[in-house]
């Protein structure tokens, strides 16, 4: 389990094709001042498995479903990654309860600075538009967010400079695809209630 609150800003050293999979060796010295084998890393919110680590980097296969289902496919060397460690059980839960298993990709609309903050649009696909409401949580590229504004196609966040200094949100650009992983309560509430109407009927 993660909680959103990305740890360090890293960056993709090396990118091998494997056919239906790729490896990544990413640099995080942070994360992986405590890094054992099997850990999990989250990368821009997608839970990897480390592999092999050294010198402040570690390396993860990413299997064809991954690949599939997120964005990490169009990583290159050079790109900046969002990086979170697992949340330690007894801590505190600075964001909201992410397991790092990507429900869909959307794209960055267009971003609205002000003097303070910024508004980022993000394009919602239809099978996820109905677990994304107003003032709830969503994980954007491995990041904790609160939307601002929930519509059928896309919704909104507030960006503090926080935020945009720490994580890739702050050089996204309208175009780019971002990971989205809405909140996991609410599946299970929707799979909760879809039983329970199925009982009632028999």
């Amino acid at each position: 389990m993660f909680t959103g609150i990305v740890e360090e800003l890293g960056e993709v050293t090396a990118v091998e094709n494997l056919g239906d999979a790729s490896r990544f060796r990413l640099r995080g010295p942070l994360v992986t001042e405590d890094a054992k084998h099997g850990d999990s890393i989250a990368v821009n919110g997608v839970c990897l498995t480390v592999v092999d680590f050294g010198d402040g980097e570690f390396t993860a296969d990413v299997m064809a479903e991954t690949l599939t289902r997120s964005s990490l496919g169009a990583l290159t060397v050079g790109s900046r990654v969002n990086l979170e460690r697992p949340m330690a059980l007894g801590g505190r839960l600075g964001g909201h309860l992410v397991q790092g298993h990507v429900d869909g990709t959307g794209t960055i609309i267009g971003r609205e600075p002000s003097e303070h903050w910024e508004i980022v649009k993000v394009s919602l696909p239809a099978d996820l538009s109905r677990y994304v409401v107003e003032k709830g949580s969503i994980t954007v590229d491995g990041v904790s967010l609160t939307v601002v504004e929930a519509a059928d196609d896309y919704f909104t966040i507030s960006l503090i400079p926080t935020t945009l200094a720490l994580t890739t949100l702050g050089i996204k650009q309208a175009g780019d695809p971002v990971n989205l992983e809405v909140d996991v309560l609410a599946k299970y509430v929707e799979r909760l209630l879809g039983a329970e109407q199925k009982e009632s009927i028999k």
